[in-house]
């Protein structure tokens, strides 16, 4: 059975957050403990990226407003000898979901790993 590489994005909330810096620095913090306390440390956690609609170019998924930040970051999981590609996203959606609950996931890329 193939191996996959899954990609998932989460919406990350920061509250009380002073700049864009500070809230992707809180979010991948926050994400971290949370995987690490679901013994899911092989989790790779990093800002997502965005393309402007005007000029294409790509810039971090993070927004504050009034010290309020929405932060999108990406979660990159190996999941071993699954059966289909909607196995190894089922797997990795069950794990994830389970260590980062309330937290809106969607799935990016899945792609098959060597």
């Amino acid at each position: 059975m193939p191996n996959y590489k899954v990609v998932l994005e989460a919406a990350w909330i920061v509250k009380d957050a002073k700049s864009v810096d500070d809230a992707m620095s809180v979010a991948i913090s926050e994400a971290g403990k949370r995987l690490n306390a679901a013994k899911m440390d092989f989790v790779e956690v990093e800002v997502g990226g965005t393309f402007c609609p005007f000029c294409g170019e790509p810039f971090d998924s993070v927004f504050v407003v009034a010290g309020t930040g929405i932060v999108g970051l990406l979660l990159e999981m190996k999941v071993f000898n699954a059966e289909s590609k909607e196995h190894a996203e089922r797997i990795a959606r069950k794990g994830i979901g389970k260590a980062l609950r309330d937290v809106p996931l969607k799935v990016v890329d899945i792609t098959e790993a060597e």
